[in-house]
């Protein structure tokens, strides 16, 4: 339940507090942390773990970590890693079958984990990816019983973004930079003549609660006007823009465009885009039995519809080519999810940009089919 409580404000040096109340309450704090030249997440042992004082340059195929000129705590952008990783786990054991000494078979069910993570740090366009995915999980009509524990048991403690990325495009989809529901607790950064503080927002009665054991203080007109700042100011930088309109149908009467042909001879088909996204879900299962013939187990992985044996069925492959399956990949993100779940399955967070080898840009294909929509030959 939303609280009403007013906004507050915490010092720089109540992160350690923050992240102690979330271990006496059982939660294990994950949060960005620089390690090999990314930001990524990690345990975090105190608030010194963050990356204090980085940020990141990213463009098409491109990110690298510089240094800031001020000791922001969260002065970056989305990383590399999406939440999805804890919350949907890369690989899952599903059960195991031994041989039993009578020669039968003993099935065991692997029960699913609850583990307690308090999510520090989480960008309002992943809030909304996280959002999507319960609507997959949890809320359609077959559960998925490992996600919907670990989503259970998340803390999350969302930052709304003081900067955009070039491959930012969070404003076209209406799911950033200030996150608005889906958080327990949310901090704006605020670095100006008044201090490094941070401005607390509660949505939920354990965010309240938490909030309790932090030094904290009312926050004044003018820091909620600072806060308002900080987001209109990242919402000007976004780096791309997507134009929404009709997207759906747009897509949909556009298979046979030529522009699927120009991406296919640039795409890698490694599936970086898949593996980066926040929302994609495809996964595989595999039986991996031991040499002796004893033991088996069933292991459900993650999967990309740019890998070849995705798309096997009754004796082939029905993608078989390039432009297939990112033709497949682009319109379901954009379109046919809206379909299936009544909400885009693209957030604007850029990842697939950034992380794609040849830089290819799910903004810039999108505006090429529709400044030619209709075409199919582009020769004509």
């Amino acid at each position: 339940m939303r609280s009403d409580r007013s906004p507050q404000l915490i010092d720089r040096l109540a992160l350690d507090q923050l992240l102690d109340a979330l271990r006496r309450r059982g939660f294990k704090p994950i949060g960005p942390t620089v390690r090999q030249g990314a930001i990524v997440h990690e345990e975090l042992d105190s608030a010194a773990d963050l990356p204090v004082g980085w940020t990141d340059v990213q463009e098409g195929g491109t990110y690298r970590l510089v240094r800031r000129d001020d000791e922001a705590v969260f002065g970056h952008n989305v990383g590399p890693e999406s939440w999805k990783r804890l919350l949907f786990q890369p690989t899952l054991e599903l059960w195991r079958v031994r041989r039993s000494a009578d020669g039968g078979l003993e099935v065991q069910a692997t029960p699913p984990e609850r583990p307690r993570y308090a999510l520090i740090g989480v960008r309002s366009c992943d809030l909304h990816a996280i959002a999507v995915q319960d609507r997959i999980f949890v809320e359609g009509p077959w559960a998925e019983p490992d996600y919907s524990a670990r989503r259970e048991g998340a803390f999350i403690v969302a930052v709304n973004c003081s900067q955009a990325a070039a491959t930012c495009f969070c404003v076209s989809m209406g799911t950033g930079p200030r996150a608005e529901a889906g958080f327990d607790l949310a901090l704006t950064e605020l670095l100006d003549a008044g201090g490094h503080r941070f401005l607390v927002e509660v949505g939920t009665e354990r965010g309240e609660e938490v909030m309790r054991e932090l030094p904290s203080r009312a926050a004044e007109a003018g820091d909620q006007e600072a806060a308002e700042r900080v987001s209109a100011c990242a919402a000007s930088q976004m780096g791309r823009t997507l134009d929404t309109t009709d997207i759906r149908d747009l897509l949909y009467r556009n298979r046979e465009h030529p522009r699927w042909d120009e991406v296919a001879d640039r795409c890698l088909t490694c599936g970086n885009c898949t593996m980066v996204c926040p929302t994609c879900f495809c996964s595989s299962v595999d039986d991996v039995s031991d040499l002796a013939g004893e033991e088996a187990t069933r292991v459900r992985r993650w999967e990309s519809c740019f890998s070849l044996e995705h798309s096997y069925v009754g004796g082939g492959h029905v993608r078989s080519s390039t432009k297939a399956r990112y033709r497949q990949w682009m319109t379901h993100k954009l379109a046919s999810w809206i379909d299936q779940f009544g909400t885009s399955g693209c957030v604007g967070c850029g990842r697939c940009i950034t992380w794609c080898p040849v830089a290819i840009d799910i903004t810039e294909e999108a505006a090429a089919i529709r400044a030619t929509d209709g075409r199919v030959d582009a020769d004509d």
